[in-house]
């Protein structure tokens, strides 16, 4: 199965697979290879690892139709000519259910943050979800102590929703825009 992509101003999203996850777990030059990308010697990054990896795989390997809702790939593309570089990773929890809400999370090398690259992917990956007929609200939960990852969501769009789910968490959320009709 071919791996749906977006593409945002930077970066090339990679939506996981079944056998990206694989290779990511087993063969680092064949995952580079898969990405079209050199893989940094710190990946993973930080908040994702081989247990979300395996978790990711598992999931896609039984439901390989859900593509896009599990893992996706941040793959800077070269200002000039140069290499592509995996920067960051990042998705959802899985499919939209019946309350029609997703949670995004994502993560980045240390190398690539601090340069708008994970605004431009949880801007271009919230827009990819609410654009499917299934989801009206994409949700993330963060530490009140990354000031980061809550810069990134407020420059998304995302307001402050409360407490998460688990306790000292706190809760961002990004509406549907009302229809005009």
């Amino acid at each position: 199965m071919t791996a749906p992509r977006i593409a945002a101003p930077r970066l090339d999203l990679i939506a996981g697979t079944a056998a990206l996850s694989q290779a990511e777990l087993s063969d680092r030059a064949a995952f580079a290879r898969m990405l079209s990308a050199e893989v940094p010697a710190e990946w993973p990054p930080e908040f994702y690892d081989t247990e979300a990896i395996r978790f990711t795989a598992e999931r896609l390997a039984h439901a390989p139709h859900d593509a896009g809702w599990w893992c996706w790939y941040a793959v800077e593309r070269p200002v000039a000519e140069g290499k592509r570089h995996l920067v960051g990773v990042g998705g959802f929890k899985g499919p939209p259910g019946g309350d029609r809400l997703v949670e995004i999370g994502y993560s980045f090398v240390a190398a690539a943050r601090g340069r708008g690259l994970a605004t431009e992917f949880v801007r271009a990956l919230a827009a990819w979800a609410l654009a499917q007929p299934a989801v009206d609200r994409v949700i993330a939960e963060t530490l009140p102590e990354l000031a980061p990852s809550i810069r990134v969501l407020e420059r998304c769009g995302f307001r402050f929703a409360g407490n998460g789910a688990e306790p000292g968490v706190i809760r961002y959320e990004l509406r549907q825009p009302a229809s005009g009709v």
